[in-house]
C-alpha cells in the first residue's frame, strides 16, 4: 500500500501544472494570510496534494462534529510544508526517501548538519519537525504546527490535541 501510495506521489509529481485558480481560491479562503504565504512557497506538485488532502480530509470529516472546522483542512494544506527547506526535486526526494528507508530517520539530523546533497536530504527527512517550526515562525496555528511535527509519528498523535477522529482522517487522506 505504501509503495503504491509513494508510486502515485512520483508520477504526480511529474507534472509543473500549478492548482487549478478554484482551488487556489478555495486555500485562500481557508488559510490565514501568514499561512498562505508560507503555502505559496510549495512548488505546484506539493501544493496539489496538499489541496487534494485538505480535500478529502473535509470530505471525510462530512457528517460529524468537526465538518465546519476550518482548522481542519488548514492543517491538512500545511502539513509537508517543511519539505520545502531541503530544496530537492523529484527525482532527489526519490533518493531521499530511499535513504531514509535504509539509513533509517535516526540519521536525518546528522546528514543535515553536512553540507550539499547530504543535508539536503537529512532537511528533506526532517521536513515533519522543521515544518512545524516554519509555521510557528509564520504565526501559523498551533493544530497545523502540532500536526506537521507528528504526522509521521503514530505515538505522537495524542499529543497534539487534534481529536483522534481528525488525526485518522489527516492520515487516512494522507495516505491514500
Amino acid at each position: 500500500m505504501r509503495l503504491r501510495h509513494l508510486a502515485g506521489r512520483f508520477f504526480g509529481a511529474l507534472s509543473w501544472r500549478p492548482p487549478p485558480s478554484s482551488d487556489l481560491a478555495w486555500v485562500a479562503s481557508v488559510l490565514s494570510p501568514a499561512e498562505l504565504a508560507l503555502w505559496r512557497r510549495m512548488p505546484n506538485h506539493d501544493q496539489r496534494h496538499s489541496i487534494g488532502v485538505a480535500r478529502d480530509v473535509c470530505a471525510r470529516l462530512g457528517g460529524t462534529p468537526y465538518a465546519d472546522d476550518p482548522r481542519w483542512p488548514a492543517v491538512a494544506l500545511l502539513h509537508d510544508i517543511g519539505k520545502i527547506d531541503s530544496g530537492l526535486g523529484v527525482y532527489g526526494r526519490v533518493v531521499a526517501t530511499l535513504c531514509g528507508l535504509l539509513g533509517g530517520r535516526e540519521l536525518a539530523r546528522a546528514w543535515s548538519a553536512k553540507r550539499g546533497f547530504t543535508r539536503r536530504v537529512g532537511l528533506y527527512l526532517r521536513h515533519d519537525e522543521l515544518g512545524a517550526d516554519m509555521i510557528r515562525v509564520a504565526g501559523g496555528r498551533e493544530e497545523a504546527a502540532a500536526w506537521a511535527a507528528a504526522h509521521h509519528h503514530l505515538d505522537a498523535w495524542s499529543s497534539t490535541g487534534i481529536p483522534p477522529n481528525v488525526t485518522a482522517a489527516l492520515d487516512a487522506a494522507d495516505n491514500d
